[in-house]
């Protein structure tokens, strides 16, 4: 049973029709992949014709899932986004987490002498009250404090063992450094210029975790994990997957696929697909955007650029700025004649995701995005303070602007252009374990997030949209016979 909400008017550019050709198109970072998939149940719910997915960032991971039927498995109790793991995406890079403990317990340890002596702000007064009472009239409490302090300061013990242990603990720093530093240079596989102990920092968080948690969702999907066979490397586990979905295009729920990741290196956006085969041609051959050779960004994953698939995920779950970039290692038959280039996710693409979109032969887009919509005035709320969620909130208002511009420029390409967003998000990007909603004044959590996709997509799609839809072809069926025989084109 669909639950039943209030619609507002429908999409006013463009009418929807499932005889269309179809795209849906995932677009944000981190906990957006939430709200895709509450959107996704929505729309496996009513039944949407979906002919192409197609995703940006963390819409990567609901595109490959969705593409091949999976997409329950974002949603369900035991599934992608409702799992412990979840919680813990982009942690902070060991040589971060590092510093910040080392850092907590070098001023834990310069505060235990002022600790000591600010106890004294209660142990006089304290003493001075039990006098007048008549429980400590010797000062016993006073002396013996004064005595304590007087021992505690003596050396050798408190002006030589703090010392000791502040040099011990930036001792373990710089081991814990240096190690997890030579860990990231080995990781880099490429020439970095500059100091060694920037070498060894690199960037402040990690998306080692979102890419292990998104492989290992995948490898579930597909099997391997319930015949109790071990995940394949990343080269192998994208052939295996290309050949599922490439073999069962056509098949009811299996869908074409297209992924985009920017090439940092090469400085234009890399596009990643698996179409069918009247499309393939068209689509692979036309000019490259904004001039060049189109074999040096678009790749086709129905062929042998099936093993960068996973390459493409890795570049779209890599947040730039924030995370380091995912080294990907061409072959020397292929354009770039092996050469290793670094990939990440760029929130501008959404645009040149649509136009490759387009270029697949789609019709009619299904848009969907976390970012609420820009507010007027009298909707500000404070900053943030921490620096991991000031990173998020940046990169969620950058998100907001690129889906406004990419929407106003995808109209001239599309017969209709539906947009399913939530009107208020309070969780950031990186806010996997929950966040406070001022305006709610509570917590809210990611599984909260799901939900909200879910009543958003009957809210402003299913109902008003394809239901509409469904009206208007029964009554260009069933309409009143006009005069002379004829039919009323309704």
């Amino acid at each position: 049973m669909t639950p039943s909400f209030e619609a507002p008017p429908a999409d006013p550019h463009g009418a929807y029709s499932p005889g269309l050709r179809t795209a849906l198109v995932l677009t944000g970072s981190g906990t957006a992949g939430a709200y895709h998939a509450g959107v996704l149940r929505a729309l496996h719910e009513a039944g949407v014709k979906i002919d192409l997915v197609a995703g940006q960032g963390m819409g990567a991971v609901g595109a490959l899932l969705a593409a091949i039927d999976g997409a329950s498995r974002l949603w369900e109790p035991n599934g992608l986004w409702r799992s412990d793991e979840a919680a813990r995406l982009y942690p902070w890079r060991t040589v971060f987490r590092i510093g910040g403990w080392t850092a907590l317990a070098v001023l834990a340890l310069l505060l235990v002498p002022v600790a000591g002596l600010a106890l004294g702000l209660v142990v006089y007064p304290l003493d001075f009250l039990l006098g007048l009472v008549g429980l400590d009239r010797g000062g016993l409490l006073a002396s013996g404090y004064a005595h304590l302090v007087e021992a505690a300061f003596a050396a050798p013990r408190l002006p030589t063992v703090l010392p000791q242990l502040v040099v011990f603990v930036l001792a373990v720093f710089l081991l814990g450094v240096a190690a997890t530093g030579a860990a990231t240079l080995w990781q880099q596989r490429r020439r970095v210029h500059g100091p060694f102990w920037w070498k060894m920092w690199g960037a402040p968080l990690s998306a080692t975790a979102a890419l292990r948690w998104a492989r290992a969702g995948l490898w579930r999907l597909m099997g391997g994990a319930a015949a109790g066979l071990r995940e394949p490397p990343p080269a192998d586990l994208g052939r295996r997957y290309c050949e599922l979905l490439g073999e069962s295009l056509g098949q009811p729920a299996f869908r074409e696929l297209l992924l985009t990741a920017y090439d940092l290196d090469a400085r234009r956006d890399l596009v990643f697909a698996l179409l069918s085969d009247e499309r393939r041609r068209d689509f692979f051959r036309r000019p490259a955007a904004g001039g060049g050779a189109r074999l040096a960004e678009a790749f086709d994953l129905a062929g042998v650029d099936r093993d960068y698939l996973v390459d493409a995920l890795a570049g779209a779950l890599s947040v730039p700025v924030a995370t380091g970039a995912h080294p990907i290692h061409f072959s020397p038959e292929s354009a770039w004649q092996g050469e290793t280039h670094r990939l990440c996710d760029r929130p501008a693409s959404l645009g040149r995701l649509l136009e490759e979109v387009a270029a697949a032969g789609v019709e009619q887009v299904i848009l969907v995005t976390a970012a609420p919509e820009p507010g007027g005035p009298h909707t500000l709320r404070a900053g943030v303070a921490e620096p991991r969620r000031q990173l998020g909130d940046a990169l969620a208002r950058l998100e907001a602007a690129v889906v406004r511009d990419g929407v106003h420029v995808a109209r001239r390409w599309f017969d209709g252009v539906f947009e399913i967003r939530p009107t208020h998000n309070p969780l950031g990007p990186f806010d996997f374990a929950g966040g406070y909603d001022e305006q709610s004044d509570r917590r809210q959590s990611r599984e909260e997030l799901i939900d909200r996709g879910y009543e958003d997509a009957y809210r402003q799609f299913v109902e008003p949209v394809v239901a509409a839809s469904g009206e208007r072809l029964e009554a260009r069926t069933a309409g009143p016979a006009a005069p002379g025989g004829a039919d009323y084109d309704l």
